[in-house]
C-alpha cells in the first residue's frame, strides 16, 4: 500500500524542517497556476516569468513563518499578486507591451479548438484593456475564483473596494465581450440600407393602400 502523497502543508513543514525537496514538489504543484496569474496580471511573459520567480524566492524564504491562517495556494497567490504589483509600480512609466498569444516560459497547454483558442485571445485582449487596479480584482474573483474577502486580502484594500472595481471592470468588460454571449446580436442591427430598404416597401405599400 502506498504512502498518501503530503499536502501542501505538509510540504511547506517539511521544507521549514530543512527537507531540501519539499518546496520544488510545491512549486511543481502550483507553478503553472501561478504562472497563470502572473501573465493575467501583466500581460507581458517576461515580466510575468521574472515576477513568478521573485515571488518563489520570496515564499522560499517565508515558508518558515507561514501559520497556516490560509490555504497554501491562498498564500502562494498573495505573494504573486505583491510580486506583479511591484512589477506594476516599476513599469508604469514604461508603455505596455502586447500579450502574445504563446510565450516562451509559457506552460504547454493541451491543443484546444480553433474556436476555443480565438475566445481565449478575446478574452485576454479585452483584460488587456482594463486599468491595473481593476484587473487585479477581475482575474482574482472572476478568473481564479477567489471570495471578496480573500482578493481583499490579496491586494491589502478593502472588501466594499474590491467590488467596486470589479463591478467597474465588468460593465466594462461587457461592453467589449458582449458579442460572445449573442453572436447574433449584430447580424439583427439594422444597416442604413436596411432602414431604407423597408421605408421604400412601407411607402409602396402605402400607395397602394391609397395613403
Amino acid at each position: 500500500m502506498t504512502a498518501a502523497a503530503p499536502t501542501d502543508a505538509d510540504l511547506i513543514a517539511a521544507h521549514a524542517s530543512g527537507d531540501p525537496h519539499a518546496f520544488s514538489e510545491l512549486v511543481r504543484r502550483h507553478r503553472d497556476r501561478m504562472w497563470a496569474v502572473a501573465l493575467r496580471t501583466l500581460r507581458d511573459p517576461e515580466e510575468a516569468a521574472d515576477a513568478l520567480q521573485d515571488a518563489f524566492i520570496s515564499a522560499f524564504r517565508a515558508a518558515a513563518n507561514f501559520r497556516a491562517e490560509s490555504q497554501v495556494t491562498t498564500w502562494l497567490h498573495r505573494i504573486v499578486v505583491n510580486a506583479c504589483l511591484d512589477r506594476v509600480r516599476r513599469r508604469q512609466a514604461r508603455p505596455t507591451v502586447p500579450l502574445p498569444e504563446t510565450g516562451v516560459n509559457e506552460p504547454a497547454t493541451p491543443r484546444d479548438s480553433m474556436a476555443d483558442r480565438e475566445t481565449r485571445l478575446v478574452i485576454k485582449e479585452a483584460l488587456a484593456q482594463l486599468p491595473e487596479d481593476q484587473r487585479m480584482p477581475i482575474v482574482l474573483v472572476d478568473v481564479e475564483g477567489y471570495s471578496v474577502s480573500e482578493t481583499a486580502k490579496m491586494l491589502g484594500i478593502a472588501e466594499g473596494t474590491v467590488k467596486s472595481r470589479c463591478a467597474r471592470g465588468r460593465a466594462k468588460l461587457a461592453k467589449v465581450l458582449g458579442h460572445l454571449r449573442n453572436p447574433d446580436a449584430l447580424a439583427n442591427v439594422p444597416t442604413p440600407e436596411s432602414k431604407r430598404e423597408r421605408g421604400g416597401r412601407s411607402g409602396a405599400q402605402r400607395e397602394r393602400e391609397g395613403r
